[in-house]
């Protein structure tokens, strides 16, 4: 059994598409499934159910996943191997972040000292809700991500803290409760909102709330990107509830209010979640290493001082 089609097998189960498997492996879609009839023949059962869109896996498919990509990270951790011999980090980083990290956290200055540090080391970067994030890292599709937590630490998974910012109401200048000191969950009752999606873990947190309060609201409009969520506030779509380490463009500053909240505690925490141990690829654990590092230093200094 050949690592190349292992990793041609695990690249069609994730992308569900022999198309976009080939460009993943840089390979004609032709030679693609040569190198999957190959493993079909070596492991003696089909693994893909033929003429299919998305492509679908047969049941000896989905129980060779896990077994492909464990052998894949476990001949990727021998090279590794090798080369740490040399003082030479290679591989893949394959890291989710929140859209908003780079908001409050210098993610992107993260990523360029990375990169040119460790050059040998290809990065793909996904931007996807959290909960979906936890999954990846927890089934090995992704090495680490940013994500924010709604538990404490999720089984298999190490997590390294790095921020809890408090959320707070946004609503338009124009709006009633603009010039209010604070406000309460109850106060807003009845009012429109304007939220991200229901994977979100910020819209967890805040629906969690709700529900413990006993209040039931109305969500007007939903979008996933948290600028257009700020945008149809400022335009008076309705208000939401957001964390406060957003840095709001002028136009947008300028058309909303950020009202505290009392009588309720609600946080956004950012934390970075990998897997433990050894189960983390040496890449990952390099990349904890620098977050680590940024964490110990932001300890000395203002969190304003880190956005």
């Amino acid at each position: 059994m050949e690592l190349r089609h292992l990793r041609h097998f695990v690249a069609l189960a994730e992308e569900r598409s022999f198309t976009q498997a080939a460009a993943r492996e840089l390979i004609v879609q032709s030679g693609l499934s040569t190198s999957i009839r190959a493993l079909e023949k070596e492991v003696g059962a089909l693994l893909f159910v033929r003429g299919t869109r998305p492509v679908r896996l047969t049941a000896e498919g989905t129980a060779l996943l896990p077994a492909a990509r464990h052998t894949l990270d476990a001949a990727q951790a021998a090279q590794q191997a090798v080369q740490d011999a040399h003082g030479v980090l290679a591989g893949r980083l394959r890291i989710g972040a929140l859209q908003t990290s780079g908001h409050t956290l210098p993610f992107s200055s993260w990523l360029a000292e990375f990169a040119l540090a460790h050059p040998r080391v290809d990065i793909s970067v996904q931007q996807l809700p959290a909960l979906q994030m936890l999954d990846l890292v927890a089934d090995g599709r992704l090495d680490c991500a940013l994500v924010s937590l709604i538990q404490d630490r999720p089984p298999g998974l190490e997590v390294v803290p790095l921020l809890a910012e408090p959320v707070v109401l946004i609503v338009a200048r124009d709006h009633p409760l603009a010039a209010a000191g604070s406000v309460t969950l109850g106060d807003l009752a009845g009012e429109r909102f304007v939220e991200p999606p229901a994977q979100w873990a910020i819209r967890v947190v805040v629906d969690d709330a709700f529900r413990a309060a006993g209040i039931t609201r109305r969500i007007a409009c939903e979008v996933n990107e948290w600028t257009m969520v700020l945008d149809l506030v400022a335009a008076g779509v309705g208000v939401t509830l957001a964390p406060t380490g957003f840095d709001l463009a002028p136009r947008v500053a300028a058309a909303v209010r950020l009202v505290p909240l009392t009588g309720v505690e609600l946080v956004r925490r950012i934390d970075l979640v990998l897997p433990q141990g050894h189960a983390a690829s040496p890449a990952a654990r390099r990349f904890s290493e620098y977050v680590t590092a940024w964490q110990a230093a932001s300890l000395q200094e203002p969190l304003q001082g880190t956005r």
